[in-house]
């Protein structure tokens, strides 16, 4: 870690924390070379890859242009696209991979939408499970309406 001072290369860590959600690590360093003090943030690196074999960090920006895709016209807002993305790259993590396949994460998003906005996860199901007729769109929904008789029972 090149100090932000004199950019020296060599530092000592003085301090190490971990953030609430345990995501990251604060840690405060102290250059070798000038004894300025500064902090860095780490975390964790996720890549994604791709259908073509390239690999790519893991971007929640993207999540959210592809469901926003889904939820036009919807009654969905900007914040629950967030916390929707938050969602899907928490489930992502909780999984201890480096890398996951792009399709993984087009399967990650499907609950999180679900439990958001029924018609937008029947417009992105669709994409990602490869409906091919109006049977596929039939028994999706038989599906979400057995669930939701359910969980209606179930209360």
């Amino acid at each position: 870690m090149h100090c932000p001072f004199c950019r020296n290369p060599d530092s000592r860590v003085v301090d190490s924390r971990t953030s609430d959600d345990g995501a990251t690590i604060r840690r405060r360093r102290q250059c070798t070379a000038c004894s300025r003090r500064f902090s860095t943030v780490e975390t964790a690196s996720l890549s994604v890859v791709k259908r073509s074999g390239v690999s790519e960090p893991f971007s929640r920006s993207k999540v959210i242009s592809g469901v926003r895709k889904a939820c036009q016209g919807r009654p969905v807002s900007d914040d629950q696209l967030a916390v929707l993305a938050q969602r899907v790259e928490d489930a992502i993590r909780q999984r201890g991979q480096a890398e996951i396949e792009a399709h993984e994460v087009g399967l990650a998003i499907l609950q999180p939408l679900q439990d958001l906005d029924l018609v937008a996860y029947l417009r992105f199901a669709s994409v990602y499970q490869s409906f091919e007729s109006l049977d596929d769109f039939e028994a999706a929904i038989a599906r979400l309406r057995a669930e939701a008789a359910g969980g209606a029972s179930g209360v």
